[in-house]
């Protein structure tokens, strides 16, 4: 019996003892938090996640005299994307930067970046996030998931690229093998667009394009360079039919440690960290680029006009789907909506 106890208080140790680490240290509100923050990054060293992690993590040292560090864990070492956010959720992961992808799955409104043409540009995109709207999605993403949102950082536009032949309009695609994401908006796309839409699980699709499983893929441009697909993809057509933030985010629970002058330089370090990341993210989409045509990519320009016609249903048949007329409003965001108010 003697010895049940001993098991049981060491068991109790261990539980607490792992407690405090997915948790952070457990500080009062009152005292001033001396620790490293664990950080989940889905890319790699030197990555743009990894330049806006590194601007957060400088910032948060500064603000706080060094008392504050930060720990990356990269190439999604804590788990998929969709693990990291449920981890933050219920306070096992600290902090982390994920697409939005798994994020339509709690909650509806980020289905949002899933719809294809949206945006029109960079402007377009950081007007949006940057204000009213970009705030509301923060607050109702906080409200359900228990998940702060610190900075709209991004993964960027997404391209399409293919083994098969180049791809200027729609009809350049009939019949082409497409991965998707396990996502029923980007299914409707690429059918609208033409081509055999397979939703693919990530870590399958570099050698399912390499034993022609499948002919084409998509994704931001620094992804497509990193995971080098220019080995087995040919084409790159400049679609930018979708864009991908990869915002940075807390657990709320663990944010509720600090005390009040630390959560403040949090959400300055977060803040700080956006024009970085996004000017990271620029200058290596256009390095990358470079890259896959020196690898001898080809790439092409695309009749825009006929891609936006051609997925106008897609967006007709989620407006209703996507809360508060969402759409309709980012839509009205735009640079062509602004100039055509201005003309009347």
């Amino acid at each position: 019996m003697r010895g049940w106890k001993k098991l049981r208080v060491i068991a109790m140790a261990a539980a607490a003892s792992l407690l405090l680490s997915s948790c952070g240290a457990i500080v009062s509100k009152d005292d001033d938090y001396e620790g490293t923050i664990n950080f989940s990054l889905a890319l790699g060293p030197d990555s743009h996640h990894h330049e806006g992690g590194k601007a957060f993590a400088e910032k948060l040292s500064e603000l706080t005299a060094g008392r504050i560090g930060v720990k990356f864990y990269y190439n999604n070492a804590l788990g998929g994307e969709r693990e990291v956010v449920e981890g933050m959720s219920i306070n096992s992961i600290q902090m982390g930067m994920a697409s939005t992808g798994p994020m339509g799955g709690f909650v509806r409104s980020f289905m949002l970046f899933d719809m294809p043409y949206l945006f029109e540009d960079l402007d377009h995109v950081y007007g949006v996030l940057d204000g009213e709207i970009g705030q509301e999605l923060a607050d109702e993403f906080l409200d359900t998931t228990n998940v702060r949102i610190l900075s709209w950082t991004e993964n960027g536009f997404r391209y399409e690229t293919n083994s098969k032949q180049p791809v200027e309009t729609p009809e350049d695609l009939q019949g082409i093998k497409h991965r998707t994401q396990e996502s029923t908006a980007q299914i409707q796309t690429w059918s609208a667009l033409g081509t055999d839409a397979i939703p693919m699980a990530w870590p399958e699709v570099y050698t399912a394009l390499q034993q022609g499983v499948i002919d084409s893929q998509e994704n931001p441009i620094a992804t497509i360079a990193d995971v080098r697909f220019f080995e087995v993809q040919d084409y790159i057509a400049m679609t930018q039919h979708v864009y991908s933030p990869a915002p940075m985010m807390i657990s709320e629970k663990y944010f509720q440690s600090f005390s009040e002058a630390d959560q403040q330089a949090i959400l300055e370090a977060g803040e700080y960290a956006t024009d970085i990341q996004r000017e990271a993210s620029a200058i290596q989409e256009d390095e990358a680029l470079q890259l896959m045509l020196d690898e001898g990519m080809e790439k092409t320009e695309i009749d825009r006009d006929a891609f936006v016609d051609a997925t106008r249903p897609v967006l007709e048949a989620w407006q209703d789907e996507i809360p508060r007329d969402l759409i309709g409003r980012v839509l009205e965001e735009a640079p062509s909506a602004r100039s055509e108010e201005a003309d009347e």
